[in-house]
């Protein structure tokens, strides 16, 4: 048994999976068309930069799914390891959108317009630098938790990603975040502000859920074939509808990355393959579980790794 997961944002960088666009016309087929949905050279930001566009969230999020989805084409195109028997598929946030493209939920035009919507909604839902991000290293999730019910009377920070053992992310107002760092300081637990510009899954993403309630409401869901786990419930499910309304939730849910990974496990799942740029989720899976098979392919090299 296997499992595919799909990257989210912090993965991208430039140049990422160049030789896979210059080796096979229909992955160059595939950024033209991104181009032109978009309306914009999503190819060039890519591959050239700067690095400043790409990490803009609303080219972020539709730039990591082109990838994701480009080299999920070359799996099934140019091996015989049927990517498409696996029982679960999972991504973190925005990989998510990824998972249900390449399972078929949702087409690749309206998945990568989509995330271009969500990118921008969810940067604007908040006035820039006004929010944002800090990940807990080293605690267990119970204690985070305690920290923030017990003094949200100081500052009010949220939940926002339950990602492995001992690393917990919160979102929350710039000047919350800053004062929880105090505090956390005090209590000598290790801390890193990511760089994002906006306090990503929490209640203060509700303009967005608005924007995207419409979007998705508005966009035909069809039934996969392999399980999709939400990030919202950590569950398997294979219900247009309710994939699509556990997709409106995430925009404010916390990401139950850690949860969804042992759920995968328990349901017998002992081998996982990321597809996407870089391998933030296996760094991640290994600190859940050191026991089972994990594979990258984000280089034409990588193919090779895939054996049925």
């Amino acid at each position: 048994m296997f499992s595919v997961l799909f990257p989210g944002q912090g993965s991208q960088s430039v140049g990422m999976i160049k030789e896979f666009h210059d080796n096979f016309d229909y992955v160059k087929k595939l950024f033209n068309e991104a181009d032109e949905v978009l309306n914009l050279s999503i190819s060039k930001m890519i591959f050239e930069g700067p690095k400043e566009l790409l990490n803009q969230t609303e080219n972020t999020q539709p730039a990591i799914f082109l990838v994701s989805y480009s080299i999920f084409n070359v799996i099934k195109n140019e091996t015989k390891f049927d990517i498409s028997n696996a029982n679960f598929f999972a991504g973190h946030s925005l990989g998510e959108y990824s998972a249900l493209a390449c399972a078929g939920v949702i087409s690749f035009e309206e998945t990568i317009k989509l995330l271009k919507i969500r990118g921008n909604a969810m940067q604007n839902a908040v006035p820039k630098n006004e929010g944002g991000m800090l990940a807990l290293l080293g605690e267990e999730i119970k204690k985070i938790e305690e920290i923030i019910e017990n003094n949200k009377n100081n500052y009010n920070c949220f939940l926002a990603n339950d990602n492995s053992d001992g690393q917990v992310v919160v979102s929350g107002r710039s000047e919350d975040i800053e004062n929880l760092k105090i505090k956390l300081k005090k209590l000598n637990i290790k801390n890193i502000k990511l760089p994002v510009s906006a306090p990503f899954h929490c209640p203060l993403m509700g303009p967005a859920t608005k924007i995207m309630s419409k979007e998705l409401n508005a966009t035909k869901f069809s039934t996969p074939k392999n399980m999709i786990v939400s990030n919202v419930t950590a569950e398997p499910s294979n219900d247009p509808n309710n994939i699509r309304t556990l997709l409106i939730e995430q925009i404010e849910k916390p990401v139950r990355w850690r949860e969804s990974i042992i759920n995968m496990i328990k349901h017998g799942n002992k081998k996982f393959i990321e597809i996407g740029p870089g391998k933030v989720l296996s760094g991640l899976v290994k600190r859940i579980d050191k026991n089972v098979e994990l594979i990258q392919v984000n280089n034409i090299n990588d193919l090779s790794k895939l054996k049925n």
